[in-house]
């Protein structure tokens, strides 16, 4: 019986992979001895391959007589044919052979455990005949034979599971986020000889167990978009003798599976195309390759790693153990970490040599090793070296050497990066030198953090421009209205007659009355003798307001009615632009202002309890504060406070009262870019009304007893900021 293992896949219409580099050997079934071979053959001498009568045959060369065919199995993509011999070794002493004739491209001979595989590398797949003579294995390659277009056919391996093997349930089926938001579908078998077949389908994919069956707790279907990943639901269901889920995903993805003696994994990941790097799967880029083992020893599922990477791995005698490890299209150093995780294994690296031991031993031998080089450390003789300053100050860098130094013991001792317990520091200001004394491995690491420290602090020219402009529109209707009775100041009766020998008159003001009346004399003025004075307001200039006066009077002049019409109307537009610029350092604060300084007189209590005045200061400036910082990508981070320059409104009896308007933000800009920090809109409009009760209310007449006023105020201030790295692409504003 045949099954399928997952492959890393992507979506439909996505492009399609190179194959990776001679993987197929590592994929099979791993101990086929389960079918009852028993191989005697010792080792294979020779393989050599050859064209006959139109078709290809491969001659494999044992030292011993076959007793049969070795189990073969077939990979359709890419095209392969595997022979497993049992119990046999490799005497060739080549593990890949090129032939490049016909069909057949190459072919490997690998040695694992007490077994070894012989690949045949095909540009298609073609259908084969293997016989046995003697000690001889011959595999003839037919011609391909044309069929009907059918779908794309996942991977095939053969099975070592018997056939009438008993159905096993499986165990959980579980979901969690990985790294990258990558969705993990753990599984757990029963068996761990389960076949499994994994196949992309539309934009889901579909995993069947074949062989087993699905607890009732577990037939269910599982909403898992809440985890943010490309999987949207997994639904599990019993099929036949087969257990089949289908997980649904969104957006463009790729998946790959793993699977770890009775645990498999199916992981979703988001598809990020990258056109300059061959994307190999999260945190991993070594060159894909696929595992199939059964029961293997760790030591030889190490060597197959060896082989295929080249790289040197040795292994302590205490790495023991077997494991079941089945691996489709994984980069090799994330199987590499499978494997070591699988045994509670830790590696290290040397250049191209590898050496793997239990964990806990690796930590002991890191634990010994720091305490012998302590002691080193405490028994070596210190040095001094002095640095020379160039850009740095000495006190700066002294102080930052001198931060978490050890000069305690027990639990209280702390530990400093660069100076040992016993080293020190001193810092020369006049000369701009440190001096550093200590043991001759910190040395050099401070000599690598005074190359970094002292190094030219980067240039930034900051420019701000604030926009103030202001708009105002005014217009104002107003009367005077007033009358003067002369008669009396010239020898005749003043007033109208109310009956008998009273009279009244009617005047402005107190003042006109007592002068109209003669009891007083030479009071009347204009000012006095007016009866609504209403007169129109100033406008936003402050100009003059236009009149216009009329005068009713008798033929004898000696009464007047005298009216005063004034109007205005005014328009005004008005606007600041200030540019204050500054040069400063990276990561150094610079501050420019211009303005005025006010001075005043504010009384408080001494502390004698006696009373005193105090002349006290305030600044009204147009001022730019800024601190940036260059990022590695170029651009500057500012942080800066901008104020345009503040007016005096009042002196108030608590000091000047003032019109403020500032920002304080922190913002990043490209170099050379401008960006709009900030900005203040008012719009102020105002009517207003003024009327003599009564007769301002009359209709047309009351306009004589009343005036008008309507105004509106408009005022902007926009904050610009413009940032230029000195010895950068872009050219300071002139």
């Amino acid at each position: 019986m045949n099954e399928r293992l997952g492959y890393q896949g992507r979506r439909p219409a996505a492009t399609a992979r190179r194959p990776g580099r001679w993987v197929a050997w590592a994929v099979g079934l791993g101990v086929l001895c389960s079918h009852g071979w028993a191989w005697a053959q010792g080792a294979i001498r020779a393989v050599s391959a050859q064209v006959s009568g139109g078709v290809e045959v491969v001659r494999i060369e044992t030292e011993a007589s076959l007793p049969g065919v070795p189990p073969t199995f077939t990979i359709q993509s890419p095209a392969r044919i595997a022979l497993d011999f049992a119990g046999t070794r490799n005497a060739t002493g080549k593990t890949a052979i090129d032939v490049n004739q016909g069909n057949l491209r190459s072919v490997n001979v690998i040695e694992a455990g007490e077994r070894t595989r012989v690949v045949l590398n095909l540009n298609r797949s073609v259908p084969y005949e293997a016989r046995a003579e003697g000690n001889v294995l011959l595999v003839t390659l037919q011609p391909p034979v044309a069929a009907a277009p059918t779908a794309e056919a996942a991977p095939t391996f053969a099975s070592t599971a018997a056939p009438d093997a008993a159905a096993a349930p499986l165990a959980d089926i579980d979901f969690r986020r990985g790294d990258d938001a990558a969705g993990r579908v753990i599984v757990q078998l029963g068996n761990a000889q389960t076949p499994v077949d994994i196949r992309p389908q539309g934009r889901n994919v579909v995993v069947e167990f074949q062989r087993s069956t699905l607890p009732e707790g577990l037939r269910r279907r599982l909403d898992v978009t809440d985890f943010g990943t490309p999987v949207r639901t997994i639904t599990a269901t019993q099929t036949g003798d087969r257990v089949r889920l289908l997980v649904e995903a969104s957006g463009d993805w790729e998946h790959s599976a793993y699977q770890s003696d009775k645990q498999f994994v199916l992981e979703v990941r988001p598809l990020k195309p990258d056109p300059t790097k061959l994307v190999q799967g999260p945190k991993y880029s070594g060159e894909k390759l696929s595992l199939n083992f059964q029961n293997i020893d760790v030591r030889a599922l190490l060597q197959v790693i060896a082989d295929f990477t080249n790289f040197n791995i040795i292994t302590t005698d205490t790495v023991q153990g077997s494991l079941t490890l089945r691996l489709k299209d994984v980069p090799w150093d994330q199987a590499l970490d499978i494997i070591l995780e699988a045994k509670q294994l830790g590696m290290t690296r040397t250049g191209n040599v590898i050496r793997v031991a239990p964990k806990k031993e690796l930590d002991d031998e890191a634990v010994a090793r720091r305490e012998v080089n302590k002691k080193l450390e405490a028994l070596e003789v210190l040095q001094t070296e002095t640095f020379r300053l160039n850009f740095a100050k000495a006190q700066e860098a002294a102080e930052a050497l001198r931060q978490g130094v050890n000069t305690g013991s027990g639990e209280n001792a702390s530990t400093n990066r660069l100076l040992s317990p016993r080293g020190s520091v001193i810092a020369d200001v006049r000369t701009n030198q440190v001096f550093v004394t200590d043991v001759a491995s910190r040395l050099e690491a401070v000599r690598q953090f005074m190359a970094k420290v002292d190094t030219p602090r980067r240039q930034v020219m900051i420019q701000a421009r604030i926009v103030e402009a202001r708009e105002g529109f005014s217009r104002s209707l107003g009367v005077r209205l007033g009358g003067a009775d002369l008669r009396t100041i010239r020898g005749g009766d003043a007033g109208y007659s109310v009956g008998g020998t009273a009279r009244a008159a009617i005047a402005g003001s107190y003042d006109a009355i007592t002068s109209t009346t003669g009891q007083t004399a030479n009071l009347m003025t204009n000012a006095n003798t007016t009866f609504v004075s209403l007169p129109a307001r100033s406008g936003l200039s402050g100009a003059g307001v236009p009149r216009f006066a009329i005068s009713l009077f008798s033929p004898a002049a000696n009464r007047f009615l005298n009216l005063e019409l004034s109007a205005l109307e005014s328009d005004n537009q008005g606007r600041i632009i200030s540019s204050p610029r500054v040069l400063t350092g990276d990561l150094t604060k610079a501050t420019i202002k211009q303005g005025d300084q006010i001075r005043f007189i504010r009384r408080r209590q001494a502390a004698n309890g006696q009373i005193e005045d105090v002349i006290e200061t305030i600044d009204a400036n147009l001022q730019l504060e800024v601190e940036p910082q260059i990022t590695p990508s170029g651009q500057v981070m500012v942080k800066l406070k901008a104020a345009a320059k503040n007016r005096l409104l009042r002196i108030t009896d608590a000091g000047p009262q003032l019109d403020v308007r500032e920002v304080q933000t922190d913002v990043m800009v490209e170099n050379g870019g401008t960006v709009m920090i900030g900005g203040i809109f008012e719009h102020e409009e105002s009517q207003g009304v003024d009327k003599v009760p009564v007769l301002g209310d009359v209709p047309v007449v009351g306009n004589l007893f009343k005036s008008r006023n309507r105004d509106t105020q408009k005022r902007e201030m926009v904050i610009f900021l413009t940032p230029y790295i000195v010895d950068g692409a872009a050219t300071p504003f002139q």
